[in-house]
């Protein structure tokens, strides 16, 4: 579940790529400071966008069955939140 298929090392965490510092920046940025109206549409799109992005490519790249598991309940995640607004 944890072995990387590239190297068989266990690969449970990675240091995250850059659609993930994109959602890390943009929450940063929608909680530190005071956004509102169409800036706030925008940057929560943008990290939207990205956090999708990095969910996709887990599913589809991941280096292990647990890296794609972890996508797969960030993309369920983020759809169940959508659905529910």
């Amino acid at each position: 579940m944890f072995r990387s298929r590239v190297t068989g090392r266990l690969s449970i965490v990675s240091w995250p790529n850059w659609p993930l510092w994109t959602w890390i920046a943009a929450t940063t940025v929608r909680r530190l400071t005071p956004v509102d109206g169409r800036t706030e549409d925008v940057v929560v799109l943008v990290g939207t966008l990205a956090l999708g992005g990095w969910a996709v490519d887990e599913i589809a790249r991941g280096v292990n069955p647990w890296r794609r598991l972890l996508g797969s309940g960030v993309l369920v995640g983020m759809i169940l939140s959508a659905v529910s607004r």
